[in-house]
């Protein structure tokens, strides 16, 4: 079995399917230590674990090298390797180099910080940030502890390997009690267990994956990594956006891991769609985010979810009770849209701040926070004319449905639109605008339900926003373009996805083509950044997003069943001579 992508620990955690854990550098937002840390994200972000390698006592510079199954640290001197044997144990063996195992945070206080004692042949460090316990079994060579029972500020952990030889150890996270640590195999084969489990995923959602497509592995790595199991406020296993500092699940983003992983785990693909629904309040509104510890209502997403379920369905097999779900759990986040967010008068449903959009900065809230907008507006109408299919599929009441979003697309092409985009409206003072930002642009959605002549205006103003990596969110020579601006020029994968989309069904596939042919390529070279450069194609902020690896999933596997397709005409073209 090969091993795996290579990847930068410094871009992208090792973890292991499931788990909360990871190794990583990334300690807190944005910021990056010079040693790897044990990482839990029960609670948030929080680094538990310092690990710093050993060379005659002194720190020790190393390349670390990271697959699927194996991290590794080397030196001169010798190596060090990590590997996932479950999803809350990680087994470290060393030959030659030593390893500090220190609590990250030097202060305990009765409030904050890890204390350490020894146990049962054991060594405990218990977190108060976490609210679970690392447990450190010793299974070959000779370790040294420091600080244990220590309290205020004081350095805590052990030392392995520190006379030279070789040595190993497995390190635990739990609650409050487990029976004593026993390993379940040698090293190697935990490493070669948990490569072959990682292949497997890969293979499920990403069987085209070939020369063509050379991110397709990484891609579904950032994925199964970023999956944990159900915990705290997750009641179903999660892929979180990120095991770096974005390690929530927003209400929009978890539409896209979805439809990347319909096809190949329908199941984990049902809980990523029902993941926020299962936290639906009965306003019908969807909270902002979810994550271990926290359930957040502050701000709500688009409701792209009828529009995501359109496609979703198409890739799974739901049973009659399922869809009624979904129907009910649609309607109520449409009505909470039709009523809670509807002023007096507007037939417009409204954002109270650019979070609720999804493109928190952009330059459409400028003028103003509370604001009708034609994105939303085409999200409705895109869900609605959903209900409505289901609705009939279901003997359901169905017709209202299609009458609501015929009437909202009537209004939004009256009173919106601008002969070749759309404006922004205020709720306060009625004034309305339009920006050099993407976000004008994105009725494209509508696809074939856009007039011919809105769709070629459209269409070509998006042209306008191409940049040789992809679509800049605002356009390279407005006054407010920043190249690191978030939703202020720097490309993003949702729009991307959303834009290719509208386009291929309204018929405009060839500047749908482009754009997804420039996108994989930003992230075959690139990565899966939260967002990049638009100019440059650099990756930004987060480096480890999961709905980036899962656009590149989903455009790939288009763009590999339409070159399949071409391949079958032309070899049926030579074939009838």
């Amino acid at each position: 079995m090969t091993p795996g992508p290579s990847f930068s620990v410094q871009e992208i955690p090792f973890s292991t399917f499931g788990s909360w854990l990871a190794l990583s550098p990334v300690t807190a937002l944005a910021t990056y230590a010079d040693d790897l840390h044990l990482v839990s994200h029960r609670g948030g972000l929080n680094p538990v674990l310092r690990l710093t390698p050993l060379s005659g006592g002194a720190r020790a510079e190393t390349t670390i090298t990271a697959t699927p199954g194996r991290l590794a640290w080397a030196h001169p001197s010798g190596t060090i390797e990590a590997a996932f044997e479950s999803p809350d144990t990680v087994r470290l063996r060393g030959s030659g180099l030593a390893l500090r195992l220190d609590a990250a945070i030097t202060e305990l206080t009765p409030f904050t910080g890890t204390y350490f004692y020894d146990a049962a042949g054991a060594h405990v460090f218990t977190s108060y940030e976490t609210g679970h316990r690392y447990r450190v079994t010793l299974i070959a060579g000779k370790a040294a502890a420091h600080g244990a029972q220590a309290l205020g500020d004081a350095g805590r952990g052990l030392t392995f390997g520190a006379g030279g030889g070789n040595w190993e150890a497995a390190v635990e996270e739990y609650g409050t009690a487990r029976p004593p640590y026993s390993p379940s195999a040698p090293f190697d084969a935990v490493s070669a267990a948990s490569l072959s489990a990682f292949a497997a995923f890969a293979d499920a959602i990403a069987p085209w994956r070939n020369a063509d497509t050379p991110a397709a592995e990484l891609a579904a790595y950032v994925l199964w990594s970023a999956t944990v199991r159900p915990a705290g406020f997750l009641g179903r296993p999660g892929v979180l956006m990120s095991k770096h500092w974005m390690d929530k699940v927003w209400s929009w983003d978890h539409c896209f891991n979805a439809l990347a992983l319909a096809a190949g785990d329908p199941a984990l693909a049902w809980d990523q769609y029902q993941i926020l629904f299962d936290h639906q309040d009965p306003s019908g509104a969807l909270p902002d985010s979810v994550t271990h510890s926290e359930v957040l209502f502050n701000y709500v997403k688009p409701p792209i979810h009828g529009w995501a379920f359109g496609h979703l369905r198409r890739r799974l097999r739901l049973d009659r009770s399922e869809l009624e779900r979904v129907h009910t759990q649609l309607e109520a986040w449409t009505r909470f849209w039709l009523t809670a967010r509807r002023a007096p008068g507007s037939p417009f449903p409204h954002y109270e701040h650019g979070n609720d959009s999804g493109w928190d900065n952009a330059t459409a809230f400028d003028p103003e926070r509370v604001v009708e907008t034609a994105d939303l507006s085409a999200f409705l109408i895109l869900q609605m004319r959903e209900l409505a299919r289901l609705g009939a599929e279901l003997g359901r009441p169905a017709a209202h449905w299609t009458a609501a979003a015929d009437e909202l697309q009537a209004e939004l092409f009256a009173r919106l639109w601008q002969g070749d985009r759309f404006a922004t409206r205020g709720v306060g003072s009625g004034d309305t605008w339009h920006t050099d930002g993407l976000l004008d642009l994105m009725p494209i959605v509508l696809g074939a339900g856009l007039p011919p002549s809105a769709a070629d205006a459209l269409a070509g103003r998006i042209t306008a926003h191409l940049t040789e990596f992809g679509l800049a969110t605002e356009l390279p020579a407005s006054p407010h373009y920043r190249s690191d601006g978030y939703w202020r020029g720097p490309i993003w994968a949702p729009a991307t996805v959303l834009i290719e989309d509208g386009l291929r069904r309204a018929g405009r596939t060839a500047l749908a083509d482009e754009i997804s042919a420039r996108f994989r390529a930003l992230c075959e070279r690139s990565g899966f950044a939260e967002n990049f450069d638009a100019l440059t194609g650099a990756g930004l902020r987060d480096r480890a997003y999961t709905w980036t690896a899962s656009a590149y999933l989903l455009l790939a596997a288009a763009a590999e069943t339409r070159r399949g397709r071409s391949d079958a005409g032309r070899e049926e073209a030579i074939a009838g001579g």
